[in-house]
């Protein structure tokens, strides 16, 4: 029995040995023909992504021989006055070719970062196969378009409505005569007298909370702000019902803590976002 067993062993050793050995091979040469190729890295609305994702071209025919038709327009404008001076930047916008329906603005600003840091931007294939795809040259930031911020505005009302509304259901129970919510003879005493003992308030620590997407929170908060300026991270916490570490990640992007003066222990929207809210408050 112990020599049958023995071939059959080494067999199976072999067979995983060029196994592993085949993914050696296909991991151990990365592609590097486009490691100097500049690429710049935007950061964007979670609508503005979906919808470069899913380009408004129902009808182009697929085909390897044409190409489809981009999905956005960069637009550089630099000053001819100021061509010699060094402090005058060249001006960044992006057009997307479509947008969705409601009131998503197609314009949008494209801001400059000064501090970059050296990055590189890798792709690998379903096979595994791992590709340099270039360096970062530049980085952005895409905000609304000064012309197009009354209609985003006006997009991050009805999206923070949509969500803060909580829908009703109504269900119907099929089979059922009523009989567990009649009374029993003599339970009516037991039932009154227990109405007055009040349940202890669940605390808040045991409850486990469900993050919500990142846009949506953000639509959420800017709602709140509007509604007053100064806000405790606790209040927040009871008003979004979210977990507090995604709360303080959130609000560190958006507003400003402070540490001193009357509003000391509370935060407030960043000036570039205040400003926004109070124009909208004004109009």
């Amino acid at each position: 029995m112990e020599d049958k067993e023995k071939p059959k062993q080494k067999e199976v050793e072999q067979q995983s040995s060029n196994e592993s050995g085949n993914r050696e091979e296909t991991n151990e040469h990365i592609e590097t023909s486009r490691a100097e190729r500049a690429v710049w890295l935007m950061k964007c609305p979670p609508l503005v992504s979906r919808s470069l994702r899913h380009p408004p071209f129902p009808d182009f025919p697929s085909s390897d021989a044409s190409p489809p038709p981009p999905v956005a327009k960069v637009v550089v404008s630099i000053d001819p006055l100021r061509s010699n001076d060094d402090s005058a930047s060249p001006q960044f916008t992006i057009e997307l070719a479509g947008a969705e329906s409601g009131n998503m603005p197609r314009h949008y600003s494209m801001e400059m970062s000064k501090d970059l840091i050296p990055m590189t931007v890798f792709s690998e294939s379903t096979q595994g196969k791992i590709s340099v795809e270039g360096k970062i040259l530049n980085k952005f930031d895409m905000k609304p378009h000064p012309e197009n911020l009354e209609s985003y505005r006006k997009l991050c009302r009805e999206r923070s409505q949509k969500y803060m509304t909580k829908n009703r259901k109504i269900q119907v129970i099929d089979n059922d005569r009523g009989a567990h919510m009649r009374p029993m003879p003599g339970m009516m005493g037991l039932v009154v007298s227990g109405l007055d003992k009040k349940k202890p308030p669940t605390k808040g620590s045991e409850m486990k909370r469900t993050r919500r997407d990142r846009g949506e929170m953000e639509d959420i908060m800017f709602k709140l702000f509007e509604r007053q300026p100064n806000w405790t991270l606790r209040q927040l916490i009871q008003e979004t019902d979210q977990p507090e570490q995604f709360l303080k990640d959130i609000l560190k992007d958006l507003c400003v803590y402070n540490n001193k003066g009357s509003n000391q222990g509370t935060y407030e929207l960043k000036p570039e976002y205040r400003k926004l809210s109070e124009e909208t408050t004004s109009k």
